[in-house]
Order: structure tokens, then C-alpha cells, then sequence
């Protein structure tokens, strides 16, 4: 139902800050992240060396920490619009550290069933290890994961962040998938892509509102930018995977292809050419088939109708954040949306 969206109808995320101070979300997220990483590592006390050295490997301190930030900025705008409270508290931070190490274990275990060979510019955990302690160390970070969640204490908390495992689980399900029906194949991509990505944000990010602030509405408006920011981010990211070259994206172009994978690019460009169909339900498997869609994909407008979807959930973002008493932390996530579009890797 994207596809007949037209460009006017968009105005560039970049003029969604005119009057307010420009607030770069990773400064102003800075402090509350400082010592993220060996904070996490405290998670991981682990006796057996190699098991140790797996854990650490991705929590080296060079990723963007994208997940935290958001959930301490989205703390931080949540306590300040309850109660004017400037701090943020230590069970919201363990928040912040949770996401961050589901998130790690994810990749673990998708690389795994990708059989994936770089992450993030370098090998992957499965390349140097092996497949079965590469699953295993996933399984350890969840674990730690749970064990931090735990000492939060507070059984909806428990709850609303578990969510998020399960539906990991079911999104990893779903993308094994395919639909022969058009409109359902669009449905189950962006279901999966919510499980998947976005589940993660919306959850956090409701997690730390409900620590900072009694209001169910608040909770909500919490919920709703962190699942429409997580999508966005999924659909630039799929995006990428056709106009970014691999040195930029720190994987190869076309990987999801490659996976006979159907993202939002190949879905739209499926509508123009829709010869496309057989390819998706036959996971890109023949040869040639990557080169075609690929090809099919620049030549359609697939690329752009995905870009002006992801600004459809970045606008849809802004619109919930925009519903919290303003502070610097607010705008610095209705800048973030801003990212997400423009972002190259």
C-alpha cells in the first residue's frame, strides 16, 4: 500500500529541527554510557579463558553502542518529563547494558545461521571458533542478560524484556520463511523486521519509561519511537545493502541476496518487474538469480519507495516523542530519527 507514496509528500527529516538547539544524541548520551563495555564485561565473569575471549571479542568498545544511547536518552527524557528528575537512575542503565547484550548475542547466533564471515570489519565468532562454541558463547551472553535482569527486581520489567528474546526467536522463524501472496510477502517482511530490530528498541525504551514514570501513556509514546525508529533503521539498513560499497557497510553488498533474502528494496522493485516473483520464492537460489535481482532492483524504484517508508516511521517517531514535555534529550531523539535516514553504514 507504499508504493503509490509521492516524493513531495515527504519533506526532508532535516528541517524537523528548525527553532530548537541542535543536540547531538551521542554526546549528550556520553556520560551515562561511560564504561558501558567493561560494565558488561562484569556481566561475563567467566573462569574458562576461551569462552571469556569469545565474549569480549565484540565488546571491545568500538561499536556505536546505537541501542544504549537510546535507552539512556529515552530515561532521561521520560524522568524529566514525570517529575523534572535530571538523573538516570541505576536500574534504567542496567537497561541500557541488557539491550546492549542481547543485541551482541543475536548477531552471534544470526551469523551463525548466516554462516556469516565478517561482522563489524572483522571475523565473525563462527570464522575463528567454530559454529557450536559460537552458539554457545551467544547463549552465554543471553544468559548473563538474564541474570542482570533479574537483579532489576521488578517482575514487569522481567517481562516486557523477554519479549523481546522471544521475538527474536520468531523473527529468526519468519525470515526462514516466504509468502507467495504479494501483499502478505510486504506484511511478513515488515513483522519480521519489528521482531527482529525493532522489538528491541520499542522494548528498552518502554522498559526504562516504566522505571521512570507511573503514566501508561508515557509507556506507549516510550513503545512506539523505539519500534518506529527500529524499523526505519531495518529498512535504511536494507537499503544499504544495495547502495553501499562492503569497505563502508563492514559486510558485503548484496549479503541478503546472497541469503536469499526478499527486503524492502526487492519487494517494491518485485511490483515493476514482477518476473522477480520466482526468484523470491525460490530464495535467489539458481545462478544468476543474485545478479538479476540485483540489477532489477537499481533499475526499479525500490531503493527510493523503501528510503520514503523508513521516513514515514522516522516522521511517525518524532510525532510520539514529540507528545514529552521538551528537554535536550528529547530533541537529541528527534534527531536521531534524522540519522537513521542519512546514515552511509
Amino acid at each position: 500500500r507504499f508504493h503509490h507514496t509521492s516524493a513531495s509528500h515527504w519533506c526532508s527529516c532535516s528541517k524537523t529541527i528548525t527553532d530548537e538547539k541542535y543536540q547531538d544524541p551521542f554526546q549528550l548520551g556520553r556520560k551515562d554510557l561511560k564504561n558501558l563495555y567493561e560494565d558488561i564485561k562484569k556481566e561475563l565473569l567467566v573462569s574458562a579463558a576461551e569462552l571469556k575471549e569469545m565474549c569480549d571479542y565484540y565488546f571491545d568498545g568500538k561499536g556505536k553502542a546505537f541501542r544504549p544511547m537510546i535507552v539512556v536518552l529515552m530515561a532521561r527524557a521520560c524522568n524529566i518529563h514525570h517529575n523534572n528528575s535530571k538523573e538516570v537512575q541505576a536500574s534504567q542503565r542496567s537497561v541500557a547494558i541488557i539491550a546492549e547484550m542481547i543485541h551482541t548475542a543475536s548477531l552471534v547466533h544470526d551469523d551463525v545461521i548466516d554462516d556469516a564471515n565478517s561482522r563489524r570489519g572483522k571475523r565473525t565468532l563462527n570464522q575463528i571458533w567454530g559454529e557450536r562454541k559460537a552458539v554457545l558463547a551467544g547463549d552465554f551472553i543471553l544468559s548473563a542478560a538474564s541474570v542482570a535482569l533479574a537483579r532489576i527486581g521488578n517482575t514487569t520489567i522481567i517481562s516486557v524484556l523477554t519479549q523481546v528474546i522471544e521475538d527474536l526467536v520468531r523473527g529468526e522463524f519468519l525470515q526462514l520463511g516466504s509468502k507467495e501472496n504479494e501483499n502478505e510477502r510486504f506484511a511478513h517482511y515488515l513483522e519480521k523486521t519489528f521482531k527482529k530490530t525493532a522489538s528491541l528498541i520499542a522494548n528498552s525504551c518502554k522498559a526504562v519509561s516504566i522505571l521512570g514514570c507511573p503514566d501508561p501513556k508515557v509507556h506507549e509514546i516510550a513503545y512506539q519511537y523505539g519500534k518506529n525508529v527500529g524499523i526505519a533503521f531495518q529498512l535504511i539498513d536494507d537499503v544499504l545493502d544495495f547502495t553501499s560499497c562492503a569497505d563502508h557497510l563492514g559486510k558485503p553488498t548484496a549479503a541478503d541476496l546472497k541469503l536469499g533474502l526478499a527486503t524492502g528494496p526487492v519487494l517494491f522493485a518485485c511490483r515493476q518487474f514482477p518476473e522477480m516473483n520466482a526468484m523470491i520464492m525460490r530464495r535467489f537460489s539458481k545462478p544468476g538469480d543474485v545478479e538479476r535481482a540485483w540489477k532489477y532492483v537499481l533499475q526499479s524504484d525500490g531503493v527510493q519507495q523503501t528510503t520514503y517508508l523508513a521516513q514515514r516511521y522516522c516522521h511517525a517517531a518524532t510525532r510520539e516523542i514529540r507528545k514529552l514535555r521538551p528537554s535536550p534529550e528529547r530533541e537529541a531523539l528527534v534527531h536521531l530519527t534524522e540519522m537513521v535516514l542519512m546514515r552511509d553504514k
